[in-house]
C-alpha cells in the first residue's frame, strides 16, 4: 500500500518517492578511508550523489567517486541503505566499499563549489570527522568488510530469439533487440566491479551480450565451448571458475540458464544465496576473498 501524507484541504495523497542516490566507502592500505568536504553544507561524508534518470545505482555510486574526487573506484561487498529525511523528501543511498584503481593520489584534486577538499582519513580518526551518525553507522558496517576483494559476476545472456522462431544451429541464436539494448546497459555496471577477465559461452547470444562491454573497455572475451549449453560439465566449468577465482581480478562469466547451477556449485554457493533463477541479462555478482565468498548481490538492467 502507497504511504499517504495530509493535503492542505484535509485529504491525503501519495508521499512523494524517496530521492535514489549512491555512494563508496573507499578504502586503501594502511587502514585509511576516503572522505569528501562539502562548503554549501560544511560537512564530510563519503563520496555520494544523485541518480541520474534511468541510471543504475551501482554506475552511480561509481561515477559520483570520480566526479567528487578524481579517482576510479572500484566496487566492493555491498552495505545497507541509508534512508534519512531531507527535510521535504526522504532520500535513499544505496553504499558499497570499493578501492582505488590505479592510482589514488588526492593532492592534485582541484576544489570547486561542491567539493572544496578531499581526503584519506586514518580509520581510527573518520568517525570523528564524519559529520552525521548516519555515516559513523555506515563506517561501522564498511570496517567489517573492509578487506579487498575481487569480483566474480555470473552473467545470463541477455534476451534472445526464441527457440521455436529460430530455425538454424542454436549456438547461433541472436540477440533480439531488446538484448541488445540490456547488452548496452551492462556496460557500467560490469565496469563498476572492473571485471577484466571476460569469459563466455562460445554461443552467439553470449558474445553478443558482452560485446558492447569488451569494445567499451578494450578487455580481451575469451569464448569458451565448455560453457555452452550443449557442452557444459560440471568438471569444464568447475576448472574455468577456479582459474578466475585463481587470477584475483574481476570477472564477468556468461553463459545460459542451464549451466547457472553448474556455475553456483563451483563458486560453493547454497540455494539460499542463489535466490530465483536469474532473468534474462540479470547478473550475480560474487565477492571473493583468498577463493572464499564473503558476499553476494544481484543487479538487472531493467526490463
Amino acid at each position: 500500500m502507497a504511504r499517504t501524507r495530509p493535503r492542505s484541504d484535509g485529504a491525503s495523497r501519495p508521499a512523494e518517492p524517496d530521492i535514489q542516490a549512491a555512494g563508496v566507502v573507499t578504502f586503501r592500505p594502511g587502514r585509511e578511508v576516503l572522505l569528501v568536504h562539502r562548503p554549501k553544507y560544511d560537512d564530510w561524508s563519503f563520496p555520494k550523489g544523485k541518480l541520474e534518470r534511468g541510471e543504475h545505482p551501482t554506475a552511480a555510486a561509481v561515477r559520483e567517486a570520480a566526479e567528487e574526487t578524481g579517482l576510479h573506484v572500484r566496487l566492493g561487498p555491498p552495505l545497507p541503505l541509508q534512508r534519512y529525511s531531507t527535510g521535504r523528501r526522504m532520500k535513499t543511498v544505496h553504499y558499497w566499499t570499493g578501492r582505488a584503481v590505479g592510482d589514488d593520489d588526492v593532492s592534485t584534486y582541484r576544489p570547486n563549489d561542491e567539493i572544496d577538499d578531499v581526503q584519506w582519513v586514518p580509520l581510527d580518526k573518520a568517525s570523528d570527522v564524519l559529520t552525521y551518525p548516519y555515516d559513523r553507522e555506515t563506517l561501522e558496517r564498511a570496517r567489517a568488510v573492509r578487506r579487498k576483494t575481487h569480483a566474480v559476476v555470473v552473467l545470463r545472456h541477455a534476451a534472445a530469439r526464441s527457440r521455436r522462431s529460430w530455425r538454424g544451429d542454436d549456438r547461433e541464436r541472436p540477440l533480439l533487440r531488446t538484448g541488445e539494448v540490456q547488452a548496452d546497459r551492462l556496460v557500467p555496471l560490469l565496469a563498476a566491479y572492473d571485471a577484466a577477465d571476460v569469459v563466455s559461452s562460445a554461443s552467439l547470444r553470449c558474445v553478443q551480450t558482452l560485446q558492447p562491454y569488451v569494445e567499451t573497455t578494450g578487455y580481451a572475451l575469451d569464448a569458451r565451448r565448455k560453457l555452452s549449453e550443449e557442452d557444459a560439465t560440471g568438471r569444464a566449468v568447475e576448472k574455468i571458475v577456479a582459474e578466475l577465482l585463481d587470477g584475483g581480478r574481476g570477472a564477468v562469466i556468461c553463459s545460459h540458464r542451464p549451466v547457472l547451477p553448474l556455475l553456483y556449485d563451483a563458486l560453493g554457493l547454497r540455494t539460499i544465496q542463489r535466490g530465483p533463477e536469474l532473468a534474462p541479462a540479470e547478473m550475480l555478482v560474487v565477492h571473493v576473498r583468498k577463493g572464499r565468498v564473503v558476499a553476494v548481490e544481484r543487479h538487472h538492467t531493467g526490463p
